[in-house]
């Protein structure tokens, strides 16, 4: 069955441009042109979303923050498409649950292969996860609902939130560098600076409450999830 991908731009030109290069590529591609349309056109369930930033009437950082809300379209993978170059602006995109994010102007080669690394991954995730609750600690994290326990109580993480705590409870005592971090929960051919891991974890923290002292930091090399806790 092929991958469905919603792309949504409000520039006609590129659209059918990059429209016509995934069809080639064997992907079916339904398209938007405002964030209002986009969320519309979400519910023909699309495999992958590739999302520009800066749109009429909704842009896509709104457009990515409802779908993150929704329990329906929280796991789909989005791709930003934006002029900006801003590492803050990359950071904010990714802290609102985006799997990766382009720079304009783009070639079509690396819009297919990011978006058939990006469906990999999304498939390798849910390939592995079936059934399997994870018990580390105080923590349940039920990776096929993506839903965590903290002390019997259900805490809602973000998408990237979800899986870097779920990928170092998988481990524990194990110290992972940020840069593993980045290629195993990102992928090793999407661009995310170091820092957006430190961001995640400080909101993991934050969410952890009394528990945060389960993600350790190891002074200039990366993460572990404790097992003293």
């Amino acid at each position: 069955m092929k991958s469905k991908i919603l792309l949504v731009d409000d520039e006609k030109d590129i659209v059918e441009f990059l429209q016509y290069n995934l069809i080639q590529e064997g992907f079916d591609v339904i398209t938007a042109f405002d964030g209002v349309e986009a969320l519309d056109k979400v519910k023909e369930k699309p495999d992958l979303i590739i999302l520009d930033v800066m749109m009429p009437k909704m842009d896509g950082y709104e457009v990515c923050s409802r779908l993150r809300e929704n329990k329906d379209h929280e796991n789909i993978p989005v791709i930003f498409l934006t002029a900006k170059s801003s590492e803050v602006d990359e950071i904010k995109g990714l802290d609102l649950g985006a799997d990766d994010f382009i720079q304009k102007p783009v070639s079509p080669k690396k819009i297919v292969a990011r978006v058939k690394s990006n469906l990999r991954k999304a498939e390798a995730i849910a390939g592995e996860t079936g059934n399997i609750v994870l018990k580390a600690g105080p923590l349940e994290i039920d990776r096929e609902k993506y839903q965590i326990l903290i002390d019997g109580e259900v805490t809602v993480f973000p998408k990237k939130e979800f899986e870097i705590l779920s990928y170092l409870a998988a481990h524990p005592g194990k110290v992972f560098p940020r840069e593993k971090i980045l290629s195993d929960v990102w992928g090793s051919d999407v661009y995310v600076v170091e820092r957006t891991i430190d961001v995640h974890v400080r909101k993991i923290r934050e969410k952890l409450g009394d528990h945060s002292r389960i993600i350790e930091t190891i002074k200039g090399v990366g993460y572990r999830f404790r097992t003293d806790e």
